[in-house]
């Protein structure tokens, strides 16, 4: 069985996708879903699909200099914004990943994923879950924010094998434990 390989989207359509999101992360604090996933200073944090990188920017911040922030997206227009503004902030603890899913991080070495808005982008959503649940530490949460597809689906595509449980719901933001619920 071939796996399905997921594509960027065209240059404009992330500049319009970022200037949207700017505009909207004006009206919302970013750091509020971040507080509920339970990001702590010194921990390691993955932003999955992190787009123009508001959520690792702010992320960065929360975890402070003993933190470490990686910022993984399939578009170079993505890890660029990331790297521009980690530098505009003096932030020294984003490392950026060009990639479709491969993470290329140990095993177990993740306290917190964030999958915001970008679950229904991907073609093949069970190796990205598996993905995530190897690079979370054995207490690691997956914070995902359901835009997009409805709530319960998200959560059956999460829950289908059992590699997370449902931690806690506010509003579409879903915060899962690794494993099965206890």
């Amino acid at each position: 069985m071939e796996i399905q390989k997921d594509k960027p989207m065209p240059g404009i359509a992330f500049k319009a996708m970022s200037f949207y999101f700017a505009l909207r992360h004006r009206l919302d604090d970013v750091r509020k879903p971040l507080e509920r996933a339970g990001i702590k200073e010194g921990q390691t944090i993955l932003d999955f699909g992190c787009g123009p990188g508001h959520y690792s920017i702010a992320a960065a911040k929360m975890v402070g200099a003993k933190g470490k922030v990686y910022a993984l997206d399939i578009h170079p227009l993505a890890v660029q914004s990331v790297e521009k503004k980690a530098g505009k902030e003096g932030l020294t603890n984003i490392t950026t990943i060009l990639s479709d899913r491969d993470t290329r991080l140990p095993d177990e070495s993740v306290d917190i994923a964030l999958a915001y808005d970008m679950i229904h982008m991907v073609k093949d959503k069970q190796s990205l879950i598996k993905e995530l649940h190897r690079v979370l530490k054995q207490n690691g949460i997956l914070s995902v924010l359901a835009e997009h597809l409805k709530v319960g689906d998200v959560l059956k595509i999460l829950e289908q094998e059992g590699l997370f449980s449902l931690r806690d719901r506010q509003g579409n933001v879903l915060n899962l434990n690794k494993g099965k619920a206890s």
